[in-house]
């Protein structure tokens, strides 16, 4: 199987140290890892890290707002506008030194009290302006649908809602991060929509349901789904997020069998 998996170091190998799971990571087989912000460490270090261990990093967030009060991006509340957009500067700079050639954009939560038409605007106007940043800089921008059990409110929960924005922004610098786990919870028909949109489709992330454990511990057929991406020729990075069921290393056999 030619499909490549990158280690999510928020997610994984928690029994030690944020900058010590970079090494987990290349010891348990990775070339490529993610996260979910890298702005708490100096880009020096990341580097380092990653130089050392012969990893790439693939993919990191835009500055989400305030994640400890439960903010999950600001791309779609009017009036943050500046401040979505002062966060694309580090974005681009942490991208630069770390070699990083994608950047998602978590939308955020749908405000209260505010007309639909206007989040739509902001919305579209502030990933439009993002796009066309980041493209300068040769990074792509992402979006992803996430499902709204794990989080309520927000603002995009299905497949469609994300394919309706991009064709609304309509920048060819804008694609998808589809996310197999929180699909799976709002809509199903996981292999079908991934080979429909394939095309549109820049970074894939999987973990199973219930438990966002590991593929293979719930009722995911991820044997299938994996086969069918591979037989299509799907060629971007398919990241590990999700929470292992015990120690990060005792739950990789399903990855063991997927790549040989």
């Amino acid at each position: 199987m030619a499909l490549k998996f990158c280690a999510n170091l928020t997610t994984l190998f928690n029994e030690v140290d944020f900058l010590s799971r970079f090494e987990a990571a290349a010891e348990a087989g990775f070339k490529g890892v993610e996260c979910l912000f890298p702005y708490d460490w100096k880009k020096e270090d990341l580097a380092g890290r990653l130089r050392k261990h012969g990893l790439s990093l693939v993919l990191f967030n835009l500055p989400a707002g305030d994640w400890a009060a439960g903010e999950r991006g600001t791309a779609c509340v009017p009036g943050r506008e500046g401040e979505f957009r002062d966060g694309i500067g580090p974005a681009v700079e942490y991208a630069k030194a770390l070699g990083c050639g994608q950047i998602n954009c978590l939308v955020g939560k749908t405000p209260a009290g505010v007309p639909a038409d206007e989040i739509r605007r902001t919305l579209v106007d502030n990933l439009r302006f993002a796009a066309e940043s980041l493209g300068k800089e040769g990074v792509r921008l992402l979006i992803e649908a996430v499902n709204s059990q794990d989080l309520p409110g927000f603002h995009m929960t299905r497949t469609v809602d994300a394919l309706e924005i991009m064709d609304e922004v309509n920048h060819p610098n804008l694609g998808m991060l589809y996310d197999v786990y929180h699909m799976q919870i709002m809509e199903g028909n996981l292999t079908r929509t991934l080979l429909t949109h394939l095309d549109r489709i820049r970074h894939i992330h999987v973990a199973d349901n219930p438990g966002r454990h590991e593929p293979g511990t719930g009722e995911i057929n991820y044997a299938n789904l994996l086969r069918a991406l591979d037989k299509a020729g799907y060629s971007g990075w398919i990241g590990c997020e999700y929470k292992p069921a015990g120690k990060t290393a005792d739950g990789l056999g399903w990855l063991r069998q997927v790549t040989g």
